[in-house]
């Protein structure tokens, strides 16, 4: 399985990073995992967007959700592509969505995009990937995602707060991707919304992952300070999720 970062920016993109967005293939499969704002430009340079087998988004802040109307327009207008596209998205996402688009049943909105809500302790397939899916912690309904293939595991935490189902769709993973919106340590005043890069780290170390990607790292912060503050937690490897790395993930023997 391989994970390519195409923005990792949190809140807006910044001139060099497009805000929340990646690239999950696995053999001839490929899934969009948050389409945040700047990131369709980013895939399409690496495959055709009407390629796609499925798109999951996190939740519907803008920041992970603005460029799904992209890949509706490049559907539904040219230059098109296999649909509908499954899209897969929290409790009460998909109304949500539609409406921006006005998008009434029939409208070609809901023609290109095939829009299913999943929830806490569902899991689906998409071809031969398996994503599961737990509660984030937000302001919003929002998901943390577990994506297996080949025996290989990526755990995604979307936007979160300490707290939900994070702890246990995390547990072995071999790739944890988490977001490190916060720097320093928490107290009484800090947002109960997001995670600090010392929380990744924790997360990371309980739950045994090979690797922490710190991501969703604030275009004013210096994430190399990020990964220092995780490494006071964590002490296996951490990186950071600069756009347009690659990492292969590969399933413990």
């Amino acid at each position: 399985m391989r994970l390519t970062v195409l923005g990792s920016t949190a809140g807006a993109p910044s001139r060099t990073n497009p805000a929340s967005g990646y690239l999950i293939e696995h053999g001839k499969t490929s899934i969009w995992l948050d389409a945040g704002t700047g990131t369709f430009m980013e895939l399409a340079k690496r495959i055709d967007p009407g390629s796609l087998d499925a798109v999951v988004i996190s939740h519907v802040h803008v920041d992970h959700c603005a460029d799904l109307y992209g890949l509706y327009g490049y559907l539904a207008f040219g230059p098109s592509g296999d649909v509908p596209v499954k899209v897969f998205v929290p409790p009460g996402a998909a109304r949500h969505l539609a409406s921006f688009a006005r998008a009434t049943e029939e409208h070609v909105f809901n023609v290109v995009l095939d829009i299913e809500e999943v929830g806490p302790g569902d899991e689906v397939s998409v071809e031969d990937v398996t994503l599961r899916f737990g509660e984030a912690v937000h302001p919003v309904p929002a998901l943390v995602t577990r994506i297996e293939a080949g025996g290989a595991s990526l755990v995604y935490s979307g936007d979160t707060g300490p707290g939900g189902d994070l702890l246990e769709i995390a547990r072995g993973a071999d790739i944890f991707l988490c977001e490190a919106s916060i720097g320093g340590v928490r107290d009484e005043r800090t947002y109960v919304y997001h995670l600090t890069a010392i929380e990744a780290g924790e997360t990371a170390a309980w739950a045994g992952a090979d690797l922490l990607i710190l991501t969703h790292i604030g275009a004013l912060m210096d994430p190399m300070e990020s990964v220092n503050e995780a490494s006071g937690a964590f002490a296996g490897d951490i990186a950071y999720a600069a756009q347009g790395t690659v990492f292969e993930i590969e399933g413990r023997e």
